[in-house]
């Protein structure tokens, strides 16, 4: 033992346990936390070993982690714009004119109109395809009916979801598959001699049917509870107008219309849209 000034060298030194739990902290982050720690402040330090995963010391700064902003309601995406949902704020658009044509224009005009744009079975044997695109142009009972407010709201919430064209295929299946069924049937029961020759030129147009069709639709893409309250109701309502039995093959159309939609359930869940994500 040597001693110089006055203190032994003995004393000077620290035992190696010591040293150890001096150094304990130091190890508690791995080489590039640790040059992290010697570099930044403290709290920034606490920080930045949470978001790596790794423990921070008893003592250190609270960290405080910021919470997601809650998602407000806003009434206006209930209804279409142009850049949001461009399929039913043009198709909007084209429904506003045709509906104050129909209102405004010569009787006899708008008469004839209607009759050619008739997916009639007469109608669907000659220009099936013309037909099937010119009375979905048009909405029977005007702007203020019941089917016009539907589609404002529910292609623009099916829209928001799946995008444009996926909306125009979910509609357009919904509107040709159900007037098919309901029209060919009369067709060949004209044949058969079971109607009149005069139901080959029924009145029919509209776009209840791409309706009905867009909410079974849209019905797949809610919490069950939601899904099923859906269904119901406007299933209810269906189901009410074919008892009152007023027009029963539009009824039925309808109640197909609204089987087709929920039908396209794995095709809407599989469109749906994921968070930031860009459907056109």
């Amino acid at each position: 033992m040597t001693v110089e000034g006055g203190v032994a060298e003995d004393s000077l030194r620290v035992p190696p346990d010591a040293a150890s739990e001096l150094r304990e902290p130091e190890r508690t982050a791995p080489a590039p936390q640790r040059a992290l720690l010697g570099a930044i402040p403290a709290q920034a330090a606490a920080q930045a070993v949470v978001d790596e995963g790794v423990a921070v010391p008893i003592g250190s700064a609270p960290v405080t982690v910021p919470t997601p902003p809650r998602r407000r309601f806003r009434p206006w995406r209930i209804l279409p714009t142009p850049t949001g949902t461009p399929f039913t704020f043009v198709y909007a658009a084209v429904l506003i004119g045709t509906s104050l044509f129909a209102q405004y224009a010569d009787p006899d005009l708008v008469s004839s109109a209607l009759h050619e744009s008739s997916t009639d079975a007469s109608h669907l044997a000659q220009t099936p395809v013309f037909v099937l695109v010119a009375s979905a142009l048009w909405i029977a009972g005007g702007i203020t009916s019941t089917y016009a407010v539907g589609f404002l709201v529910v292609l623009t919430a099916l829209e928001r979801r799946i995008g444009g064209w996926r909306t125009a295929c979910v509609f357009l299946l919904g509107h040709a598959v159900a007037t098919l069924a309901t029209e060919v049937p009369v067709g060949l029961s004209v044949l058969m001699g079971h109607l009149p020759e005069s139901s080959l030129h029924r009145l029919d147009y509209g776009i209840s049917f791409g309706v009905a069709a867009s909410v079974g639709a849209l019905a797949g893409l809610f919490p069950p509870w939601l899904r099923w309250t859906v269904l119901g109701v406007f299933g209810g309502m269906l189901i009410s107008d074919l008892v009152e039995f007023a027009d029963p093959l539009t009824d039925w159309g309808h109640i197909m219309a609204l089987c087709i939609g929920v039908a396209t359930w794995p095709l809407v869940r599989r469109w749906r849209r994921t968070p930031g994500s860009r459907v056109v």
